[in-house]
């Protein structure tokens, strides 16, 4: 159960923090990638499968600190699409970017437009505020988090953890 467990809980908890600081904790992001070291040898995946799953991750740690160094993404969304990759792996890889993508374009026209709203007098707490901030950047942790939750189903893990039930 702790394979069913652990990845959706780290999105969740990446999403909200996300949302409400602008910031993903570098601590989520380790105990991520530690966690898929752990548990992956449970799963009985071939070495050959579990070498993609990594390529994954360090393939999307190049990208996204590529992005990051061009002031396109911040370096938490960098370092937390890298421990995502690693659990989502190769195959599906592909998915999880372009849902990513769509709802991280959504998440920004969204806000975009909740920037152009005057805000309520009982909306204006500190986390709302830095929402709203036209000079503030968008919590792509939040399209992040939300694409790797649809695509868990699709991934090994759940298929695992199916079968040992």
């Amino acid at each position: 159960m702790l394979l069913l467990a652990v990845f959706p809980l780290a999105m969740i908890f990446g999403a909200l923090w996300d949302l409400t600081t602008m910031t993903i904790p570098n601590l989520l992001t380790v105990a991520l990638a530690a966690m898929f070291a752990v548990l992956v040898p449970f799963t009985g995946l071939p070495l050959p499968e579990i070498a993609l799953h990594v390529a994954a991750g360090v393939a999307m740690l190049i990208v996204g600190m590529g992005m990051f160094a061009f002031g396109w993404i911040g370096g938490g969304d960098a370092k937390f699409v890298a421990a995502t990759a690693l659990w989502i792996g190769w195959y599906d890889l592909l998915g999880y970017l372009l849902i990513a993508s769509i709802i991280g374009g959504a998440l920004t026209l969204l806000l975009l437009w909740f920037r152009t709203m005057p805000l309520p007098l009982f909306m204006q707490r500190e986390w709302i505020l830095r929402l709203h901030d036209r000079n503030t950047g968008i919590p792509y942790g939040v399209a992040l988090a939300a694409a790797g939750l649809l695509m868990f189903p699709e991934t090994v893990w759940l298929k695992v953890a199916a079968h040992a039930a």
